[in-house]
């Protein structure tokens, strides 16, 4: 583990959120001042961030043990992929707000595949998610593209599912730390994700659950994929916050249509109007993964 490896872990182990870290690279790309502590409290009052704050989250910092953490990590069998590794997923990489770290349990190679599809909708889905998801998810895996979603109930929990359930691979990305899991009914699907598949974050594993976090989480979802699709979303569903992220990410928005009688068929519908890609089968989004290297 380099230098900029060890003094990443140790930031996000003080507290240090994504954004924090990205000024701190903006200041230096090395992260060598850190260590510093006159030139980090310089960086402090030139960075417009809370004083207090930041000068309580530095004295852990420099309380941090790194052979300690590892070792913590070790035993939650917490892996780490760093944003200078080659193994780090290309995609996410390109995004403006990348993490510098990430925390996974499971299969790390399976963010490898840059075949990947974010599906996601609201937490009050009908049949109709699952009717799509059971109809859409078997061609994809024929074409080895990986499900990506937020393991929420609705929409999420069909993603996983139905991807399992056909032998497909798929990954989670979590809005809180790895010790935590939520909602508890969802539970059995995460447990089955972190054995074989993979369950992702960008939070140190004792981040306790924070309303703020899921739209945080959303870009991730959006920025690892190739493209996302909502299957069903009321005008006001954070699904439509992740499709937001996505066009600003450059990624493919696909939205499956629906009765005009139905409210969670508004945020949809209304989004197809706006130019997102009308999806009636798996072949409308796989024929824009043909040129996408395996």
């Amino acid at each position: 583990m380099n230098h900029y490896q060890q003094t990443v872990l140790r930031l996000v182990y003080a507290g240090y959120t994504t954004n924090h870290m990205h000024k701190m690279l903006r200041y230096d790309q090395t992260l060598h001042f850190v260590d510093s502590r006159n030139e980090f409290l310089e960086f402090i009052y030139k960075s417009g961030f809370n004083y207090n704050n930041m000068v309580e989250m530095y004295s852990k910092y420099e309380c941090s043990d790194i052979d300690k953490i590892l070792a913590a990590l070790h035993h939650r069998n917490i892996k780490l992929l760093f944003s200078d590794d080659e193994a780090y997923p290309r995609l996410l990489k390109e995004i403006y707000d990348f993490p510098l770290a990430l925390f996974g349990i499971g299969d790390l190679s399976i963010l490898n595949n840059e075949r990947k599809l974010a599906i996601v909708g609201s937490r009050k889905a009908t049949t109709y998610s699952e009717q799509i998801c059971h109809a859409i998810i078997p061609k994809l895996i024929n074409e080895n593209i990986v499900v990506v979603s937020g393991m929420a109930m609705g929409a999420d929990y069909f993603a996983h599912l139905k991807t399992i359930e056909h032998g497909g691979l798929t990954i989670g990305v979590a809005a809180f730390g790895l010790d935590y899991h939520y909602p508890k009914a969802t539970r059995y699907i995460n447990e089955l994700m972190r054995e074989n598949h993979l369950v992702i974050s960008e939070y140190y594993p004792t981040t306790k659950v924070q309303k703020w976090h899921f739209p945080e989480r959303n870009r991730l979802i959006s920025g690892l994929s190739q493209g996302v699709l909502v299957t069903e979303a009321d005008e006001r569903s954070g699904s439509l916050i992740t499709i937001d992220l996505a066009l600003e990410q450059n990624r493919n928005v696909y939205c499956c249509p629906g009765t005009i009688f139905q409210t969670l068929s508004k945020g949809g519908n209304k989004r197809i109007k706006e130019g997102a890609k009308l999806v009636q089968n798996a072949q409308d989004i796989i024929e824009d993964y043909d040129t996408v290297s395996m």
